[in-house]
């Protein structure tokens, strides 16, 4: 098996590092845990439920969702078909829904919770492409997403393979709307060779290693984000979904990661809080503090330092830098920070502590990293 279109991934996976807990979200407080197989199983099943009720090639569905397994499911079970997925911000104006909806002619529509189903809804008798809404959550006189799995059973899975072997890695995989820079949304068109050979290009210089656990906060529909939860499928890491960006410390102390994505704002206030600790201390330990600290901001990673200074940070690591990793859960080997750019005072002082910060450059129509 090879990985050359986005719904191949899980197949290799399977094929070359299969896991018990490639995907896991917190469901009541108990972390729920799908393996491998039962992720290819739900996939398939969603394909062909989705084309059971008309989904066909070409057709385009849209994920407007908090990040969680059901996301996976719907993205790779649509794409099996040659469908195309339309991910949206959950948090965008009802003017800009209803402009990418016509615009991209959505047929059907996957949302988290009721706020966002009762927000689209009105959309669906203005827009006579827009057939369908579905909730994840589950929300009264709505339909859930499982419902498109009544009948799945009636539709032989050889027709899906036959789908799945006429879908070339040149084919559309997505459209993903930025702002632009006028305000109106852009459709940014990506085929599943975009992605993918991003994916392999950014692997060879990201540190990610089979079986490390992952922590996944940042919203999947931006490209970021995607890219790099298809890399981490890709290489047979287990992602574990933060229950949101506020809880992001409690959920790495709890999973702890060996890798996980952000974006410098969420690095900075995880250094603000830091500093504030550091304030608070008293006398020696104060001092403490302040001494490796001040080494950090010397760090360079270009150049070792001299003996004296390897040292003296070898010291600091242990005495002090060993404490931020603890926040981060104790066994965080690499951050990927992207999005926005990076203050490199703060990059110098994280890789100084022996927390490893690379950063990702580029755009969504770049797939969507042009440099690490």
């Amino acid at each position: 098996m090879k990985f050359e279109r986005l719904f191949d991934v899980f197949y290799y996976q399977q094929e070359h590092n299969p896991l018990p807990d490639a995907l896991a979200e917190k469901i009541n407080g108990q972390w729920v845990k799908y393996a491998t197989q039962e992720i290819i199983d739900k996939i398939n099943q969603v394909s062909r439920g989705l084309y059971n009720l008309g989904i066909r090639p070409g057709d385009k569905i849209s994920i407007i969702s908090n990040n969680r397994t059901e996301w996976n499911f719907i993205d790779l079970g649509m794409l099996q078909l040659g469908a195309i997925n339309v991910p949206v911000y959950p948090n965008i104006s009802i003017e800009d829904y209803r402009f990418i909806f016509e615009d991209a002619e959505v047929k059907m529509a996957f949302v988290s919770d009721k706020s966002l189903y009762n927000k689209i809804l009105p959309l669906q008798t203005e827009l006579p492409s827009l057939q369908s809404i579905y909730t994840f959550n589950k929300v009264e006189n709505a339909p859930h997403w499982t419902n498109i799995l009544q009948g799945e059973e009636t539709v032989p899975h050889d027709i899906i393979e036959a789908l799945m072997r006429e879908i070339k890695p040149e084919a559309l995989a997505t459209i993903i709307y930025t702002s632009g820079t006028t305000g109106t949304p852009k459709g940014v068109m990506l085929s599943h060779n975009n992605l993918v050979s991003n994916i392999k290009s950014a692997l060879e210089v990201i540190p990610i290693q089979t079986y490390y656990r992952v922590v996944s906060a940042l919203p999947i529909c931006h490209v970021f984000e995607r890219m790099v939860t298809y890399l981490f499928m890709y290489k047979g890491a287990r992602i574990y979904y933060a229950e949101r960006v506020e809880s992001i410390g409690e959920n790495l102390r709890e999973i702890k990661p060996q890798f996980f994505t952000t974006v410098p704002r969420i690095l900075e206030k995880a250094y603000e809080k830091i500093m504030d600790t550091g304030n608070k201390l008293t006398g020696a330990k104060k001092q403490l503090f302040f001494w490796a600290h001040g080494l950090a901001e010397k760090y360079d990673t270009a150049k070792p330092g001299s003996i004296f200074y390897r040292a003296q940070l070898a010291l600091a690591r242990k005495l002090v830098f060993k404490k931020w990793q603890a926040a981060m859960g104790g066994e965080v080997v690499s951050i990927f920070c992207g999005a926005a750019a990076l203050q490199p005072r703060l990059a110098r002082i994280f890789n100084a502590a022996g927390i490893k910060v690379c950063e990702g450059y580029g755009q969504t129509e770049s797939s969507p990293a042009i440099a690490v």
